[in-house]
């Protein structure tokens, strides 16, 4: 058989979207930030809204998405990419807008913009990537380490009576009114990629309703983190970060009374 004969279209399985650019990823192998970047971008393309999406790059592993995403992108200072989120959006409503941010950045430093933006039902998408840990400066303790979980900060683990509790900033948003559609996903097999891809492609489709803010939040590994391979690091999530942060959909649109 021909090699051509082997690639035709109706024999493709897998092709790689375009609007990744050809440059190396900077994770680690094995984390889930390089098929989160690819689902989203993958939506985008099916979606044909690539020259109408602006995303916005935060501070952490994450920082250099901009590099890797081919879209208008914008950089946020720490913390305050939901805050250039609502610029953004309210300067150009026609536009598709989305945050991508670490723990760290949304639920610490970030937490204010976060939670305000939530409850004002502002119209963009926030993508929420959850490792419970400071991945790029250290592995320090983040706001979402569970509790006994050990940091460089905690080296003992986490104490919940001298450190406080984990936040669960998803369920805790999904509680606003301004918030439309919250869910919490993975992508660490494929039939979690593909339910994360639905529950991402359902955002942008939301997004077109203005109805309010669009939350996704994705438990990921942080192989470097926690000092484990990626094998290690997927099955500690599944029997330690699953339990506590429960998948699938806490928040979604009601059928509208007629």
């Amino acid at each position: 058989m021909d090699i051509k004969d082997i690639i035709k279209p109706e024999n493709l399985v897998y092709r790689r979207t375009p609007l990744l650019t050809d440059k190396p990823l900077s994770y680690c192998p094995g984390c889930g930030h390089g098929t989160i970047h690819r689902i989203i971008m993958e939506v985008i393309e099916e979606m044909n809204i690539q020259d109408k999406t602006i995303g916005i790059a935060p501070v952490g592993c994450s920082v250099l998405a901009y590099e890797f995403m081919d879209i208008d992108m914008q950089q946020a200072a720490h913390g305050r990419a939901t805050a250039l989120a609502t610029a953004i959006k309210r300067l150009l409503p026609d536009r598709f807008v989305f945050t991508y941010q670490g723990d760290g950045d949304l639920a610490a430093i970030g937490t204010a913009e976060t939670i305000h933006a939530c409850n004002r039902g502002e119209n963009f998408i926030i993508f929420f990537v959850n490792n419970g840990i400071y991945g790029m400066t250290g592995g320090q303790m983040a706001p979402t380490t569970l509790p006994g979980m050990k940091a460089s900060t905690c080296p003992f683990g986490r104490d919940t009576k001298i450190m406080g509790n984990p936040l669960k900033i998803t369920e805790l948003v999904a509680q606003l009114p301004g918030t439309y559609y919250v869910t919490r996903q993975a992508v660490h097999t494929p039939n979690a990629v593909r339910k994360a891809k639905k529950a991402v492609r359902n955002a942008f489709e939301y997004s077109k309703l203005n109805k309010g803010l669009c939350f996704i939040e994705f438990v990921s590994n942080c192989n470097s983190g926690w000092k484990m391979n990626a094998v290690q690091a997927n099955k500690w999530m599944e029997e330690n970060m699953f339990p506590f942060y429960p998948l699938g959909d806490i928040k979604v649109p009601q059928p509208e009374k007629v």
